[in-house]
């Protein structure tokens, strides 16, 4: 186990159950436009990448033929084996594995999804690369994540109090930083969108056992924060803000 891999187990973990119960997970006009883009097409095989509590695979298990979860934690995939029983959900199946090393064959799945997930993966290139060679030519793939603003100095503070919460935090992605790494693994951006997802201070914080020293360097950094930084993430005196999620739509090139 590498080091990225043994901060995702550490954080995650112990968290599973919570990102089960969280409303910014469990819930967003996403999922139900997740379970749009692949409905109708038939006994799909869908790779959810960094499935994470397994929000996503929820969301469509019932509109394709089979998901396959994977994640780099053990308690997360437990607890989506568990929650796919109680669902009846029999079509989703779980495997602990990297993002950057995929041990499927070449075309293996009609489509690919990752949400919330991207910005804990060690290298990005790579997964996309190891994306682009496990999806059947004709499918497409559906990212979702929080994105950083294209403003460096609203994305420094962003990464800090990310990286304040979360140790196995990687990066927020600009768009425009997507859009180049998708161009160099030979996908094509279909479509892009963007919108905001409020956060609950209190309860962000907590999904992550962070410490109360850290608890108080973020709210150091918010409280330092530039006016346009503040106005950017909508930062309220109780320290409830807002993210930038992006959805892209990927084809293979």
């Amino acid at each position: 186990m590498n080091h990225q891999q043994k901060l995702v187990e550490q954080q995650f973990g112990v968290a599973a159950t919570d990102y089960l119960q969280s409303p910014a997970h469990a819930q967003g006009a996403d999922l139900q436009r997740l379970r749009q883009e692949f409905a109708g097409q038939g006994a799909l095989r869908i790779l959810d990448l960094g499935c994470g509590a397994g929000h996503a695979s929820f969301a469509l298990a019932d509109v394709v033929g089979e998901v396959l979860a994977v994640d780099l934690s053990a308690e997360m995939l437990r607890v989506v084996a568990e929650q796919s029983r109680q669902r009846g959900l029999n079509n989703i199946h779980t495997a602990q594995q990297a993002a950057e090393s995929l041990p499927f064959a070449d075309g293996s799945f009609n489509g690919i999804v990752t949400r919330f997930s991207a910005h804990h993966w060690a290298d990005l290139p790579a997964a996309l690369r190891e994306m682009r060679r496990v999806l059947h030519p004709g499918g497409k793939c559906v990212i979702i994540d929080v994105c950083a603003p294209e403003n460096p100095l609203a994305d420094t503070f962003l990464q800090t109090v990310e990286l304040l919460r979360d140790p196995s935090h990687v990066r927020d992605y600009r768009v425009s930083e997507w859009e180049r790494m998708l161009t160099a693994a030979r996908w094509r951006v279909r479509d892009q969108d963007t919108w905001k997802l409020p956060l609950d201070f209190v309860s962000w914080i907590a999904r992550m056992r962070c410490p109360e020293e850290r608890v108080a360097a973020i709210q150091s950094v918010w409280g330092r924060a530039p006016a346009e930084v503040i106005a950017h993430f909508a930062v309220q005196p109780n320290q409830n803000f807002a993210l930038d999620v992006c959805w892209m739509t990927a084809l293979p090139v």
